[in-house]
């Protein structure tokens, strides 16, 4: 028996708004409208989301090793790696010069965050 569900990922980053609107684009989740200043999140239909939580001293992790290691990082299934990442470089994504997989390819986002694309299928 489980004893909680995940509802929701909190991201740290210093322009919440941004980084939300970066991460709607890629999930097609909108930003809610009763975001505020401090707390940012997406509306989901699949009862997990996403949210982006202000913090104007926020270190980008360093990835795959370094002085501020990642402490998460988000998984998103595409049908086709090439048009995901050219879909997610031109939203502002950085590939990173690391890549450790055939199927997944590894991005920071705006904040610098690293997520991957994973090659998956058959894709619904």
């Amino acid at each position: 028996m489980a004893i909680a569900k995940l509802t929701l990922t909190a991201i740290d980053c210093p322009d919440n708004r941004a980084l939300a609107q970066f991460y709607s684009e890629i999930t097609g989740w909108p930003v809610s409208p009763d975001s505020d200043d401090e707390w940012v999140w997406l509306e989901s239909d699949t009862g997990t989301t996403l949210a982006f939580q202000l913090a104007p001293d926020h270190v980008a992790p360093t990835w795959p090793e370094g002085a501020h290691p990642q402490q998460l990082h988000l998984d998103f299934d595409v049908p086709d790696l090439d048009e995901g990442e050219a879909a997610v470089l031109a939203l502002g994504a950085r590939k990173s010069d690391h890549q450790p997989g055939e199927t997944f390819r590894v991005y920071l986002d705006p904040a610098g965050h690293p997520f991957c694309l994973v090659l998956r299928r058959p894709f619904a």
